[in-house]
């Protein structure tokens, strides 16, 4: 199964992001948590206003803003492959 064209496209942009601005600061504005999940620190905005600053193990560690998101994902994930699986049975 091979990977979607905007997954393969956003892959090749983090990587070069992470090959050529190795030694730079660089701000990444996503809508996508693994598009930054391999950042040093994430600042999470929530209404406009700093929700949380850390790195994302940290963050992932928290019950915070961040931490939920990725909750919410994973559920998503696991109910979609769950529907699939289901899918398959018939």
């Amino acid at each position: 199964m091979h990977a979607c064209p905007l997954q393969e496209t956003d892959q090749l942009i983090q990587r070069v992001i992470r090959d050529r601005f190795r030694d730079r600061t660089v701000i990444t504005i996503a809508h996508r948590l693994n598009t930054i999940i391999d950042s040093d620190r994430i600042m999470v905005l929530d209404d406009g206003r700093v929700a949380e600053f850390d790195t994302p193990n940290n963050l992932l560690q928290s019950n915070g803003v961040f931490a939920s998101m990725a909750r919410n994902i994973a559920a998503s994930r696991q109910a979609a492959n769950e529907a699939s699986a289901a899918a398959e049975l018939r």
